[in-house]
């Protein structure tokens, strides 16, 4: 009777560890997910909440918001920014330098506008457009006015997506009319263009709200975001049903990531977690000490393994394109009729995100033969495959040394800006 007696304690007890274990093990994943997988810039691959609530200092520091495109680089502005080229407790060595003219049009040192110039060019399009991450006389458009003598608008926008794009240089081109406009985007477009919170597929990025296009019978009909003041955006969830249902994203990306009990699954699962976790936590170490671990570059670990991360996301972009490619076609088509309204030269050119660059290297461009297509659907628009032209585009190892090596985002770095005015120069104008 002892016996059984001392058998059923121990048993008891071995239930009551295994619980306890348990019970701190969801403990500890929840707070994992809550320092590493929430907000901007964390891991990509799980979202805690719905409608997170958003701070309103966070808001006071949304100085781009604009109620017709969702937000919009100001005029007249100049920002700095850390690139992170340094270690915890080292001098800063890099920071670069955003400005904006009158026009919001990024500063183009090499040349102004000339009204009487025999050639102009504008560029609208993305952060790759934009050129961020590189200072203002590094820019692809800054290499290009040098080449041609002539000032080159860059009217791009940080996450926009080919339908903002349009949107801008609509209202922007009867202030700026120019004789060749070039629209360069990445293929992330194909999901921002089916976007109108980020949020949805960006998780964390829960300011960005903004219009987009839906194809209603074959013709463009567009949705105007309902966000009309900044304040509007402090309460987003009195939005939700616009939300989810005009974000094609709500269904087939947000929910299978949303994070819900038990937290253990969510934060094993991919294993790639555990080394973005490991990574982010030496890093948080050297900046709470201020200093840098020998041998270990962590800010370049984790985004590396970050980049590992995105890559189920490549190819639920890469389905997109199988899926909703007409709707791509269908703004293009917009831009060359806008072009033949305006009586301008059309270009569209597709530029290579670091994130799909290994897997492209091994598998082609995620969005197969779109440009083909557009030239044959759009006789009058010239169109420019821009990692097409880079022999590193074709090397998982060599690709990334297109890109800035450190920092934020992945961008082109100034020598490959260079190449691209190169590349721009040889096809449109020699």
């Amino acid at each position: 009777m002892v016996e059984t007696d001392g058998r059923r304690t121990r048993s008891w007890a071995t239930l009551g560890a295994a619980a306890g274990s348990a019970v701190g093990l969801e403990l500890l994943a929840r707070r994992l997910l809550r320092r590493y997988g929430e907000g901007l810039n964390s891991m990509p691959t799980v979202v805690l909440e719905e409608f997170p609530e958003i701070d309103r200092s966070l808001l006071e520091k949304l100085s781009s918001f604009d109620a017709e495109l969702g937000w919009c680089p100001q005029p007249e502005r100049t920002k700095q920014k850390d690139t992170g080229d340094h270690l915890p407790g080292e001098e800063v060595r890099t920071v670069v330098e955003y400005s904006t003219d009158e026009y919001g049009s990024r500063v183009c040192p090499a040349a102004d506008r000339d009204d009487d110039a025999d050639l102009s060019i504008s560029t609208y399009g993305d952060s790759y457009c934009f050129c961020r991450e590189v200072d203002d006389d590094e820019t692809f458009q800054h290499h290009l006015a040098e080449t041609l003598d002539t000032h080159v608008g860059n009217y791009g926008g940080g996450n926009y997506g080919l339908d903002q794009a349009l949107m801008r240089l609509q209202r922007q081109y009867p202030e700026d009319p120019t004789d060749y406009v070039i629209v360069l985007v990445t293929a992330s477009s194909i999901a921002r263009i089916l976007s109108v919170w980020k949020h949805y597929q960006e998780f964390g990025n829960v300011l960005a709200v903004k219009p987009r296009y839906r194809l209603d019978d074959g013709s463009l009909e567009r949705v105007e975001t309902p966000i009309t003041e900044k304040e509007d955006l402090l309460d987003l969830e009195a939005h939700a049903e616009f939300l989810r249902s005009h974000d094609y994203h709500y269904d087939h990306w947000f929910k299978p990531h949303l994070a819900r009990f038990p937290y253990a699954t969510d934060l094993l699962s991919p294993p790639e977690q555990l080394r973005y976790l490991a990574a982010a936590g030496l890093e948080d170490v050297e900046g709470r000490f201020g200093v840098s671990l020998p041998g270990i570059d962590t800010a370049r670990a984790k985004t590396r393994s970050g980049v590992r991360l995105e890559q189920p996301r490549v190819r639920y972009h890469e389905e997109l394109y199988d899926q909703k490619a007409d709707l791509f076609e269908a703004i293009v088509g917009e831009f060359v009729d806008y072009a033949d309204q305006e009586e301008f030269t059309p270009v569209f050119a597709m530029a290579g995100q670091l994130r799909y660059a290994a897997y492209e290297a091994t598998h082609g461009p995620i969005y197969g033969d779109l440009l083909d297509r557009l030239d044959e659907r759009y006789p009058t628009l010239e169109t420019i495959d821009i990692p097409r032209h880079f022999e590193e585009a074709d090397d998982p190892e060599a690709v990334e040394s297109l890109y800035v090596q450190r920092g934020e985002g992945g961008h082109y770095s100034s020598a490959t800006n260079e190449r691209i005015a190169d590349l721009l120069v040889e096809e449109l104008f020699d």
